[in-house]
This record gives C-alpha cells, structure tokens and sequence, in this order.
C-alpha cells in the first residue's frame, strides 16, 4: 500500500458524513506505519473503545470504511477466527466488526458485518510480521502471496456489499 496523508483518509470514506470523517481520530504514527507490508490500514479509536476505521485502495481510489463493534469480549479459553486473514485468536482477538451501508441503505439504516481481527492487523499477521497472542498462524499449503490474494479478496468481497 503506498503511504497515505492525513486528507487521503478522511476524504475516502464512503459509509460516514464529512463532518464524521473531519472528527475521526487519525492514526499520528502515520510516517512509522510499515505501508510495504500493509494491504490497508486499520486502526482502533483511542477515543472510542467500539469503533475502527479501515482504508484501502480499490479500483484506484481509496475507499475508507467506518467499523463499530461490541465492546464485550469472549472468554479467555474461545478461539475464533478472522474471516479476512483466516487468524485465530482467543478472547477478544477477533470481532464482529458492522459498517453502516453507503449512501441510501445506509442512511436507512443498513449495515453489513464481517469477523475480523480486533486489532485490524491481518497484513501483519499474513506475512508473519506479527504474531497472535496464541504465538502461532494455523499452518497452510498456500504461498504468502496466495494468502495474501485471498486476505484481499475477502477484503473486497466485503466492501462490495457496502454498496449492495
């Protein structure tokens, strides 16, 4: 992913107002983010325990999501499962994370939701850059750029429903 400016991001959300994008917390560590490595950037909201945010690029342009998701966590002993990056986690590693649809939909509304990982690391953990706190990825045949293909194409399966 190539780095991205503070106005690159709030400019590329598509399921929030403006004066919502304007108001979002930006990451500050922008110019430390390892942006070769990312296939977007996700982060948490330091201000709001139950909201993250995710950018991307998409057909050349950035498509920027806003994500809530309950602040309740699982049991220290459930595991479960990114549906991006297929990483399992125990506890709270992994959450339902909800986008409000885009334009009508999600003025009515709409909203679409996909299990993902809470820290929204699923680059990182792909190309064994990070590690769960359960210290291992479950061991596959596909090539890291094979799991990466497919990180991306659930990815963007989901954004794709943002605008059904």
């Amino acid at each position: 992913m190539k780095p991205l400016t503070e106005q690159d991001i709030r400019s590329s959300f598509v399921n929030c107002s403006k004066g919502e994008a304007k108001r979002l917390a930006v990451p500050r560590d922008l110019e430390e983010r390892p942006w070769e490595d990312l296939d977007f950037l996700g982060w948490r909201d330091p201000g709001a325990p139950d909201r993250s945010y995710l950018v991307t690029e998409r057909e050349g342009r950035l498509i920027g999501v806003a994500l809530r998701f309950p602040s309740s966590q699982r049991g220290f002993l459930h595991r479960s499962m990114c549906s991006l990056c297929l990483t399992t986690h125990r506890g709270g590693g992994v959450s339902l994370m909800t986008a409000r649809k885009a334009g009508t939909a999600g003025r009515e509304g709409n909203s679409v939701g996909l299990y993902m990982c809470t820290d929204l690391a699923c680059s990182l953990y792909v190309r064994g850059k990070k590690t769960p706190d359960t210290g291992m990825r479950i061991e596959e045949s596909l090539t890291v750029e094979e799991q990466i293909a497919r990180t991306t194409g659930n990815l963007a399966a989901f954004l794709d429903k943002l605008y059904v």
